[in-house]
């Protein structure tokens, strides 16, 4: 746990002198560490997130640190997932995460099963091999390594793909809506120009009221005086 947190020293170089005292403990040693990991994570990742990636200059050494900050500048998730695998502290990611606000959720994800990883090939290495894997154990992390980047490479690069895809069809369909709005819009102008064009005009209708009432004032007869003769 504090492996992920300040302290200097690999988590792997106490789990392999622990597990070669007894090999039959190496996966439950194992356990404890990853477990002990999974905790430390997000104690790291606060510490980065008040103190900023200063404190690692005076923990560890500089190369590490701009090896890391390197990596998570150009992609944080990448950066998590190989810094899992790598020989470099952990506590390195944890608290880069923390100083340059990369999601804690997937920090812990990308955590779990790196380390995983890490943790029980050691432990499965030992507790198969015994004494003879003393030997194999400082090695593993290049070996996990040098399988685990091919596999994260090819992980990064199916997830780009899909979310390209997702965006393309999502551009798709706003075109579409865009244009099923801008048609709709067009209809109801054509409809309110075809309105325009029957109804006659104001004065067209005062005209046609006027010539009505002259019309209809000629057709009225004009009654007549009959004179009264006096008898």
């Amino acid at each position: 746990m504090i492996d992920a947190i300040i302290f200097p020293i690999p988590a792997l170089f106490l789990q392999v002198p622990l597990s070669l005292v007894n090999p039959h403990d190496a996966f439950m040693l194992a356990t404890v560490g990853y477990i002990g990991c999974l905790i430390g994570t997000p104690i790291g990742y606060f510490i980065g997130k008040l103190l900023g990636n200063s404190i690692l200059y005076k923990i560890l050494k500089k190369e590490w640190v701009e090896s890391a900050t390197n990596m998570f500048q150009k992609n944080g998730d990448t950066a998590v997932l190989i810094g899992s695998f790598t020989p470099i502290p952990f506590k390195v990611f944890t608290i880069l995460s923390g100083a340059l606000n990369f999601p804690l959720w997937r920090l812990i994800m990308y955590a779990a099963v790196g380390r995983a990883a890490k943790f029980y090939l050691v432990g499965g290495l030992i507790y198969f091999y015994g004494q003879a894997a003393e030997k194999m154990v400082h090695n593993a992390s290049y070996y996990l390594f040098a399988i685990a980047v091919p596999l994260i490479v090819l992980f990064l690069f199916f997830r780009k793909r899909h979310r390209k895809k997702k965006a393309a069809q999502a551009a798709a369909a706003e075109a579409a809506a865009s244009s099923a709005e801008e048609e709709t819009v067009q209809e109801h102008s054509a409809a309110a120009s075809a309105s325009a064009a029957e109804s006659p005009e104001p004065e067209e209708q005062t005209s046609e009221v006027s010539k009505e009432t002259r019309e209809t004032a000629s057709e009225t007869p004009i009654p007549t005086t009959t004179p009264v003769s006096n008898a």
